[in-house]
């Protein structure tokens, strides 16, 4: 049986990972930097490790035993950080350090797959000739906003991935990713260090209510999103195609516009005799900003397709709530936000 070490196991990505690779028959030896998630680990049979990925000392408490592969999705985001626990330092320390750390266990402990996870901000800069993403497109960054600091360490990380990759001869592979949508702790989240409740969440609330929908500002424009079981399957690709490398866009490949996801959305939740409300109101701002990447290359090296539409990922996030499996996501994210 492979045995895989996921850090990042504690997280949204993370749990939905372990659960699929649980599935697919490998081993797994989860890890985390905090114990919140131990308890479900425990309930499930699955080694758990409290690990701090910034510490060299801490790789001590698994090093005794042989992984086929590692998955990285341990990461400072911006979608976690307060305001007042904001520091440039620690995007540094945790997602450049952190992944030095990780590829040089792989190195010192003759692991030959390492899979990591990306977002998509660093190519914020190309999004305005909207058009799909390539990966030969590569990398342009914004260097204001509260996505900087986060994408400049997230870039550094992906050098060194590539450079250990050239280097030292490790199978590198890095997914990168739009926004995920899932059953999970995503709908609230902090932007610009504030606690908000995302529109997503908002068009569920109020189609659920039966209150009008609003559309703010020009409806039409859209976004790249993908599943969580989408992007879970892309990882387990990664895992299994040991002779590729480098990175991948993960997304669906279809730029989903406000409109239609608010239609999409209601048409789910709208329950009732009466027709759904809707209302656009042009002048006021939704800060979107228009995004689709291409696909190609991991439909082809990668022999990975995304199942599911948005209105399939909607109905099957209803039946991933009524299950309640990681409920433990959604009290990680209270907790998260109280003490914050």
């Amino acid at each position: 049986m492979e045995k895989i070490l996921v850090f990042g196991a504690g997280g949204f990505i993370g749990t939905y990972l372990v659960d699929r690779l649980l599935e697919s028959g490998y081993e797994v030896v989860a890890s985390d930097n905090n114990d919140i998630c131990s308890e479900y680990y425990d309930s499930i049979g699955v080694d758990y490790v409290k690990l701090d990925i910034t510490s060299q000392e801490e790789f001590r408490k698994v090093s005794n035993r042989q992984y086929s592969a590692i998955v990285n999705l341990a990461a400072m985001q911006p979608a976690n950080v307060s305001e007042k626990n904001y520091s440039s330092v620690d995007y540094i320390r945790i997602n450049v350090l952190g992944t030095l750390n990780i590829l040089n266990f792989c190195i010192q402990n003759g692991v030959k797959r390492f899979v990591s996870a990306t977002s998509h901000r660093n190519t914020q800069g190309l999004w305005y000739q909207k058009k799909p993403i390539r990966e030969e497109d590569g990398r342009s960054l914004k260097y204001s906003g509260q996505y900087s600091m986060f994408s400049i360490s997230e870039s550094a990380a992906q050098d060194c991935i590539l450079h250990y990759t050239e280097e030292y001869g490790l199978k590198g592979i890095i997914l990168r990713l739009p926004p995920v949508y899932g059953y999970g702790p995503h709908t609230e989240i902090f932007m610009d260090g504030k606690p908000i409740k995302t529109g997503f969440r908002i068009f569920i609330d109020n189609a659920k209510e039966h209150k009008p929908l609003q559309l703010w500002g020009n409806a039409d424009i859209g976004r790249d999103v993908v599943y969580v079981k989408d992007v879970v399957a892309a990882f387990l690709q990664a895992i299994r195609k040991t002779d590729v490398c480098g990175i991948f866009n993960i997304a669906s490949g279809y730029k989903l516009s406000i409109r239609e996801e608010a239609k999409i959305i209601a048409d789910v939740f709208w329950e009732g005799n009466s027709d759904p409300v809707f209302i656009d109101l042009p002048e006021k701002e939704n800060n979107i900003e228009e995004f689709v990447y291409d696909i190609s290359k991991a439909k082809e090296e990668l022999e990975w397709i995304p199942l599911y539409s948005f209105k399939d990922m909607l109905l099957d996030t209803i039946e991933e709530q009524k299950k309640d499996k990681y409920h433990y996501l959604i009290e990680k994210r209270k907790i998260q936000l109280q003490n914050n």
